[in-house]
């Protein structure tokens, strides 16, 4: 009765907070806390089994819904989510102002901005072409400055004049050839949500992650915000392109290999930008951007803002649904907890207590440091995945010392840590291979349905739109899509992105559309992504004029 009066009051409480009564309820009383107080004369209440049989239910719930035929099968389920949210959706599959990839013989030099929620950096990029015995591109200069706790607390317009001083030390000396009249455009590639109204143009929203630059500036111009600040160091500035991580990784690749459509982000976080015909979205997705728009466009760069995906049809084991309901937003971002870095960590962890307390492992004793939620950090798995020694020499003494305990870790301890950590990022790489596939299908199908519209429409169709035309054909045949990744975890967790190239290859063979589809590598995607989409600019504005 004791545990069961703590765990009513817990979600009345968490009722308070917004979230409902069954998800507060079932947080509480499944949570590692409550099993470790529910006992009955000293037996926990949950049933004790071997460390094997415990193992292989994870395995079974991890893995086991996505094997084989199951993984297509929910790749048609998430293409159907695609579709729908291509319709109406005000927080997911959002189409930028960027309609063009770069052609590859963009040249020149540029200045690109990453603002990040730790670092400024200001580069100085040469384009040199896709055909350049050189290399195709180069950060000849770069500096970063880190954005402290302190910086982060500068308010409103005090934030970008500190952002104008670090950008004037690093062009001062490269901006001899400027006239007033001709003002340095910038590309940038801001981290953090704004409302894009141009290319080169976007209100400002809320940042997070503890910045308070929108305090007094929020829903006004960014570009007139960097403008203003820069015009107070004597710098005459435009910004002229904003771009995102993901379309920035896109556009840094696209610049290099032509067969560029996706840009894929898995780190701390989860998200992909996709190349897709305009024709695919419902007119109001595009908000109210001048008709000329629409008239110069025939594609269009997509944030899919993936990680809020998933709903209703991801395979959920026990403790994905403990993680959710303990979740300050449950369910908002349903595809984002089973795939990035950030939750990879904690899902092992609460997989690990319960195993802890119901096998022998660790000697049925948690270690202080895992009572704690996301202590459990998912560099931790990677070098414990990573250590092919037979008794785990690299990976044991550190995570004695990470995590210490009254039990010393043994090798069988870390072996079912390993275990775990396998099945959930082997999880995670079959459900972002299957997210791929389901967006290369979506791309091949919306083609193939607005070129049978114009064939099938009795209205002539004018020049451009037989140029549309010409250009979806070409987009549908396209014999090789590269996906540009760029992202702590498929860069550098160990087989992660090997793992989700198979599972990749092994739904494109089974799929009745033709083609291979590529991970490739997007090194310093940010700084040349928003190079690039300086670059393109210039071609943007030739086809579209202002209202």
């Amino acid at each position: 009765m004791t545990t069961l009066k703590k765990a009513l009051i817990a979600a009345l409480k968490s009722i308070l907070r917004g979230r409902s009564f069954l998800q507060a309820l079932f947080a509480f009383w499944i949570s590692p806390a409550a099993v470790r107080e529910h006992h009955v004369n000293g037996k926990a209440a949950l049933p004790r089994m071997t460390v094997t049989e415990f193992l292989h239910d994870a395995e079974q719930g991890f893995l086991a819904p996505l094997e084989g035929e199951q993984l297509r099968r929910f790749s048609k389920k998430l293409k159907l989510q695609f579709r729908e949210r291509l319709q109406s959706h005000a927080e997911s599959m959002l189409p930028s102002f960027n309609h063009l990839l770069p052609s590859g013989q963009e040249k020149g030099h540029y200045l690109a901005l990453d603002v990040g929620g730790s670092t400024l950096r200001v580069a100085l990029v040469t384009l040199r072409g896709r055909e350049a015995t050189d290399r195709e591109s180069e950060i000849v200069r770069m500096d970063t400055f880190k954005i402290t706790p302190e910086v982060k607390k500068l308010e409103g317009m005090s934030f970008f004049d500190w952002m104008a001083v670090r950008i004037s030390q690093v062009i001062k000396d490269d901006v001899s050839h400027c006239t007033p009249t001709a003002p340095i455009p910038m590309g940038l590639a801001w981290s953090f949500p704004v409302e894009q109204t141009s290319l080169g143009g976007g209100l400002l929203l809320g940042m997070g992650k503890g910045f308070l630059a929108t305090s007094g500036l929020h829903g006004q111009d960014l570009g007139g915000i960097l403008k203003f600040a820069c015009s107070k160091q004597g710098l005459h500035v435009e910004l002229s392109a904003i771009v995102n991580d993901g379309s920035a990784t896109l556009l840094s690749q696209a610049y290099v290999h032509g067969q560029t459509r996706f840009g894929l982000i898995l780190g701390t976080g989860a998200n992909i930008a996709v190349h897709l015909p305009v024709a695919a979205f419902n007119r109001s997705k595009f908000g109210s951007r001048p008709e000329s728009w629409f008239e110069s466009a025939s594609h269009v760069i997509v944030n899919t803002e993936l990680g809020m995906f998933g709903h209703d049809i991801l395979p959920l084991t026990r403790w994905d649904e403990l993680l959710n309901a303990a979740h300050p937003r449950p369910d908002f971002q349903p595809m984002e907890h089973l795939l990035s870095g950030y939750y990879l960590g904690e899902i092992v962890r609460l997989a690990l207590i319960e195993g802890i307390e119901n096998t022998e492992i660790f000697g049925g004793v948690v270690p202080p440091s895992l009572q704690a939620p996301y202590s459990l950090d998912t560099e931790t798995l990677s070098r414990i995945e990573a250590d092919t020694t037979p008794d785990f020499e690299v990976a044991l003494p550190y995570f004695a010392v990470t995590h210490p305990s009254s039990t010393k870790p043994t090798a069988a301890d870390l072996g079912a840590i390993r275990s775990l950590a396998t099945y959930v990022s082997q999880r995670s790489a079959s459900l972002l291979a299957a997210s791929i596939f389901s967006l290369w299908e979506l791309r091949h199908e919306t083609e193939a349905e607005y070129i049978q519209s114009e064939i099938s429409s009795p209205t002539p169709s004018s020049a451009r739109k037989m140029s549309f035309v010409h250009e979806a054909k070409v987009e549908h045949t396209l014999p090789r899509t590269k996906v540009a990744f760029n992202g702590s975890v498929i860069e550098r967790y160990p087989g992660y992105r090997e793992s989700c190239q198979g599972y990749i290859n092994a739904l494109v063979r089974g799929s009745e559309h033709v083609g291979q589809v590529e991970l490739v590598p997007a090194l310093e995607s940010s700084i040349l992504g928003a190079a690039v989409a300086l670059a393109c600019v210039g071609e943007q504005k030739e086809d579209v004029s202002a209202p």
